[in-house]
């Protein structure tokens, strides 16, 4: 039988992620699609898990999260940005980042109320919009070459600021942002700064890449800039910290007002996490410095292998400031076709798996992406030498 799907959701096809990795799973592709490590996180957190679920810690947490975790993610804003936080009402814990942004977008907007955000985008944001009803106004990023022939990804001032009227709801910020790897500079975060505070408007900051940040560059907290602590929500994820992105322990934190708006949603979609895993990621927010030192400087490496393999290989690339995955320009190599022509050739004829980037554009925009694939390297060294191989294909 044939029954209609609900309009929030009639338009949603299969993603370009899943069309990706299955793809590069019939053909034996090394997958730097879909962002997500082929290696494990730190040992005390997998201790830490195994010993909370031999202790019994298998019931239901508290919707907003076990107090350990609470406590744990209060001190880790407290150690890395200054923030004072009150674990009982400005901390959420959510299974994953993705969700506590849906608890966010369900328990903060109307239908009706605009978003503002960059593009390109995480994929779940303008899906999330039509969840709610809110209506999403895209500012691109656009690629620009600097002096020394470096791509850094900028906005035009004027386009942000046309973009924020009397509808306007909330910012959506993504720093580090994913797909480009940019890492928004103070001055840059003061004009959004300013503009929400100037229209009376929340911001919602997507910070899950916040350890994930290369020499050169630093990461900011947007709440933590004047007049802005009493407006945002900022997100983390545990899965970007710790590698283990199939435990789902995300979180969102932020003043009374607005928790109140995220927890009042999440009660209804979750309820709460799984909790011997909230448990051990309490342990790894407690890790030592040189776990997150060290963490950025093997992706750094990562990235440094990755990001010369394909300038090898003879594409155009944009080298991160953050996250794990890095933007490449594939026209230098005459390809005729547009990315997702690109990204399925590569992935079964090349045999590596990439992500389109208009995957991450509006409708209107995907000319912009027309040449650009999304890589990932977050995997091993072995995963990542073996891409290489096969990458130098492109240059015969």
């Amino acid at each position: 039988m044939n029954f209609p799907l609900a309009h929030r959701v009639s338009g949603f096809g299969l993603t370009i992620f899943s069309e990706m990795s299955r793809l590069a799973a019939e053909h034996g592709a090394v997958n730097l699609g879909q962002g997500f490590p082929d290696f494990d996180g730190p040992e005390p957190a997998k201790d830490a898990a195994s010993a909370a679920i031999r202790a019994g810690q298998n019931q239901y947490a508290p919707t907003t999260g076990t107090p350990a975790l609470r406590q744990a993610i209060a001190r880790h804003a407290r150690r890395f940005y200054g923030q004072d936080l009150d674990p009982e009402a400005e901390i959420t814990v959510t299974s994953g980042a993705t969700e506590a942004m849906l608890a966010a977008f369900l328990g903060l907007l109307n239908p009706g109320d605009e978003v503002v955000m960059f593009e390109p985008y995480f994929d779940s944001y303008v899906p999330h919009c039509a969840m709610v009803g809110a209506i999403p106004r895209l500012v691109p990023l656009r690629p620009q070459a600097k002096a020394d022939g470096a791509i850094e990804w900028v906005f035009d001032p004027d386009e942000l600021a046309a973009a924020f009227n009397a509808r306007t709801r909330l910012c959506l910020l993504n720093t580090p942002h994913n797909p480009t790897g940019k890492v928004f500079s103070e001055a840059e975060l003061r004009l959004i700064a300013e503009l929400c505070q100037r229209w009376d408007v929340l911001a919602l900051s997507d910070e899950v890449y916040e350890h994930l940040v290369y020499p050169g560059a630093r990461h900011t907290r947007l709440a933590a800039l004047p007049g802005m602590a009493e407006r945002t929500l900022t997100v983390g994820s545990s899965g970007k910290i710790f590698n283990f992105t199939g435990w789902k322990i995300g979180w969102a934190i932020g003043p009374a007002a607005l928790s109140l708006g995220v927890r009042r949603a999440h009660q209804y979609i979750t309820f709460c996490s799984a909790t011997p895993l909230q448990g051990a990621v309490a342990a790894a927010l407690d890790l030592d410095d040189e776990y997150y030192q060290a963490l950025a400087a093997d992706y750094t490496g990562k990235r440094d292998y990755l990001t010369g393999v394909l300038r090898a290989a003879g594409l155009r690339v944009s080298v991160p400031q953050g996250t794990y995955f890095c933007m490449a320009d594939f026209s230098p190599l005459g390809f005729d076709g547009d990315d997702v022509d690109f990204c399925r050739w590569l992935t079964t004829a090349i045999g590596v798996a990439a992500i389109p980037a208009s995957a991450m554009y509006a409708e209107a925009a995907k000319p912009l992406a027309r040449h650009w694939a999304r890589f990932a390297f977050c995997k091993r060294p072995e995963t990542l030498a073996a891409a290489a191989e096969r990458l130098q294909r492109l240059r015969r």
